[in-house]
């Protein structure tokens, strides 16, 4: 028998992975029992074939100024006849003490202790080498919990509680709490996670870069958090940040040292007060203008009626409005702006109780005469507008009418729009609001106009390490106000890998938008042919392939990149088949289903706070060619708190598995190996300069680099695995097999 070789490297303990029995390894660790549980990944079988299922997992955070009580309610079935033994093995964060753990049924009194982390990872590394399996490597730097043995009865259930309690690490004014779990696309389990915030200090924003939530605040420091909906099965480890109030503005900042350039990616998080009484001091001036367009008639009248009601008897009593509609001509319920008053408001639900829809679409006098309004001082101007259609009347040309109110919009009010239907130029609509500071909506049949607000989140590059300064400037309770904020690089770290991967996503949402819009010039159906050689237009290609490429990030655009047959060192292939796919879909579709579809997933895109690791996508037409492409599921941006039966008619979810997205690499599937984005440009016999085999001493010391570099994960996939590590190409075989 080999024997094995132990090396102590940053305070980990690197051991030999073996196949067969690791008697010395073995020495202070009792035997596992024969279904090994760990919660954030799966479940190991320990030499029988028999497994205990996790059915769900539930996790209740109370944070109590800095301290925070998880308590973890794991669900286990046993689907064969007979008494199965498992146990539990929790990989939680540094400093954790378990204050409870409990189970059901006849058994010796239960115990659950956190280990040492050099038993942890002796623990960690025995189990990799029994299934032959590298799922827990993805934990290494975490310390564990290993319990007792306890029974799940033959076709029943198990119910386990482990609660554990740690300090939290802080940033500033900024508080972290991280829960483990595996990025594996694979793991499929329900997590139902909920947290309590408990402080005497007032609470500005919470934020969390990896899973959506649904935020209830009860006062300025007690607030409840949970998983959205469709969150509840979104990879990877749960992260939660919430910032103190620092004065009027409170500002805190995530940095990503890039290893393989200059400087690296920010990203920025500011709240303001969270006290009501200060965030209602702006006063908002609100003009609301409707489609009634013949077009408009039946369900899409009464769902802008609905709306514009809503909106108004929103305001505050000194707050201002009008409303406009529109179809051939123009009308207005007051020449101006007028205050929320009974009267007023009264007077405003008789106006809209007369709309009728008839006649054509004439978007840009609309437009103008919302802007030409006369402002109210002091107040924030604010435009709502809504159509179901495309211009028809007089100014119709895409370019011009998005000019106009570039041009002509004096109080630099911003014009939130509202497609309602599918029959919209979405690309002007999309430009309209991004060029005033605003967002656009598309309303389908069945739902209702919303309009969110949330915290400004700033994402970007710096070069060099010196430290970082912002200006903020804007008008704050009422008045024109500049806050400076300056920040040391020194916390600057790969373990915020989401942070560049943000940051990619919003460029490429950027990139492609500007495609989109090139399609303007050439009219509604007739869009140029010659833009697919304009140099512009190919130099937009070649930078949102290296993006994709590069971050693993995908758009309907460029989801053949996805497919294994996909040759990626064949540039002049990929440039061509991308830019087809954007002359044809980003250019020649300006409006129905399909364009639709395009404008939620680059609003969601360009939006992007929150990790998107199976690339989920929504297609409002049935997509094709898509190989390697997983219809349906709950994670699809724009759409992420429906379930895929709630999804409106025509849509669906798109989602990729042979993309992923680990720790701060990306992976693609290849001939039956995962790649390193990094490599995939390379010519396909480029050979490996080292390989190295599952469980050998090479093996070991690559986990352990790989864990200082804070991306152990990257070699936690099944099947053989090609990487880069220090600038060498590195083959790791018999990987999960």
């Amino acid at each position: 028998m080999r024997c094995f070789h132990m090396q102590l490297l940053g305070g980990l303990a690197c051991v030999a992975l073996m196949g067969a029995a690791l008697p010395a390894i073995g020495q202070g660790i009792r035997p596992f029992a024969p279904n090994v549980i760990v919660p954030q990944t799966r479940v190991f079988p320990i030499g029988q074939r028999d497994v205990v299922e996790i059915v769900e997992v539930n996790a209740h955070v109370v944070i109590r100024e800095q301290i925070a009580t998880t308590t973890m309610e794991i669900r286990l079935e046993n689907p064969t006849r007979r008494r199965l033994e498992a146990e539990l093995i929790v990989p939680v964060p540094e400093g954790a003490v378990v204050k409870g753990f409990a189970f059901e049924g006849p058994a010796q009194e239960p115990t659950a202790k956190v280990l040492p982390r050099d038993k942890a990872r002796r623990i960690y590394d025995r189990i990799v080498a029994q299934v032959r399996d590298p799922a827990l490597l993805e934990f290494l730097g975490y310390n564990l919990v290993r319990s007792s043995v306890f029974p799940v009865e033959g076709r029943g259930s198990q119910a386990i509680q482990l609660i554990y309690e740690h300090l939290l690490p802080t940033d500033g004014h900024r508080v972290d709490y991280v829960l483990p779990r595996s990025e594996s696309l694979d793991y499929r389990v329900p997590w139902y996670v909920s947290v309590r915030i408990e402080s005497d200090r007032d609470i500005s924003t919470v934020y969390s870069p990896t899973h959506r939530l649904d935020v209830e605040r009860f006062s300025p420091g007690d607030l409840e958090i949970e998983l959205a909906r469709g969150a509840r099965f979104e990879a990877g480890p749960f992260r939660l940040s919430y910032l103190f109030e620092d004065g009027d503005v409170t500002v805190s900042l995530f940095a990503y040292p890039d290893l393989w350039g200059d400087g690296g990616y920010f990203l920025l998080l500011a709240g303001t007060p969270a006290r009501s009484e200060v965030q209602r001091t702006i006063k908002r001036e609100v003009i609301l203008v409707l489609d009634r367009s013949g077009s408009m008639s039946g369900e899409k009248i009464e769902q802008a009626r609905t709306a514009a009601l809503q909106i108004i008897s929103g305001l505050e009593r000194d707050e201002t409005f009008n409303l406009i509609v529109y179809n051939d001509g123009v009308d207005l319920f007051a020449s101006a702006p007028v205050v929320r008053s009974a009267a007023n408001l009264r007077a405003v639900r008789d106006y809209i109780g007369r709309i009728r829809a008839q006649g054509g679409t004439n978007i840009h006098e609309a437009l103008l005469t919302a802007l030409r309004q006369k402002s109210t001082l002091g107040a924030l101007p604010i435009v709502f507008f809504l159509t179901d259609g495309l211009p028809t009347i007089r100014q119709t040309a895409e370019a011009a009418i998005r000019r106009a109110v570039v041009d002509r919009n004096p109080q630099e009010r911003r014009i939130f729009t509202f497609g309602v239907g599918v029959d919209v130029n979405t690309p002007l609509l999309d430009r309209i609001a991004t060029a005033t500071r605003a967002r656009s909506t598309y309303v389908l049949p069945g739902e209702d106009v919303e309009v969110k607000v949330a915290q400004l989140l700033l994402l970007g590059r710096y070069t060099g390490d010196d430290p970082l300064d912002f200006r903020l400037t804007g008008n704050f309770l009422g008045r024109e106000r500049t806050f400076r904020h300056k920040f040391d690089l020194d916390r600057a770290t790969t373990r915020n890998a989401f942070v560049p991967r943000l940051w990619a996503s919003r460029k490429i949402a950027t990139l492609v938008d500007a495609i989109r819009q090139m399609g303007a010039e050439g009219g509604l159906y007739h869009p140029d042919p010659s833009l697919a050689r304009d140099p512009r237009f190919r130099e937009l290609v070649d930078e949102i392939v290296r993006l994709s490429t590069e971050f693993g990030i995908l758009t309907e655009y460029t989801a053949f990149l996805a497919e294994e047959g996909s040759e990626l060192s064949d540039r002049e292939f990929v440039l061509h088949r991308a830019g087809r796919n954007f002359y044809d879909r980003a250019i020649t579709m300006r409006s129905g289903k399909a364009a639709v579809g395009q404008s939620l997933n680059y609003k969601a895109q360009a939006e992007q706070k929150v990790l998107n690791s199976s690339n989920s996508m929504v297609f409002m037409d049935a997509p094709t060619g898509l190989k390697n492409a997983h219809r349906g599921g709950n994670a699809a941006p724009g759409w992420a708190s429906r379930s895929a039966e709630e999804m409106p008619a025509g849509v669906r979810n798109v989602s990729f598995e042979s993309v992923r997205q680990v720790n701060d690499r990306a992976f693609f599937k290849r001939q039956g190996r995962w790649v390193d984005s990094r490599i995939l440009n390379r010519a396909v016999a480029a050979m490996p300069t080292k390989t190295i085999a599952f469980g050998s001493d090479d093996y070991c010391a690559l986990a352990l680099k790989l864990a200082q570099q804070g991306r152990p994960g990257s070699i936690a996939l099944k099947g053989d695995i090609l990487l880069e590590v220090d600038g060498e190409s590195i083959l790791v075989t018999g990987s999960g097999s």
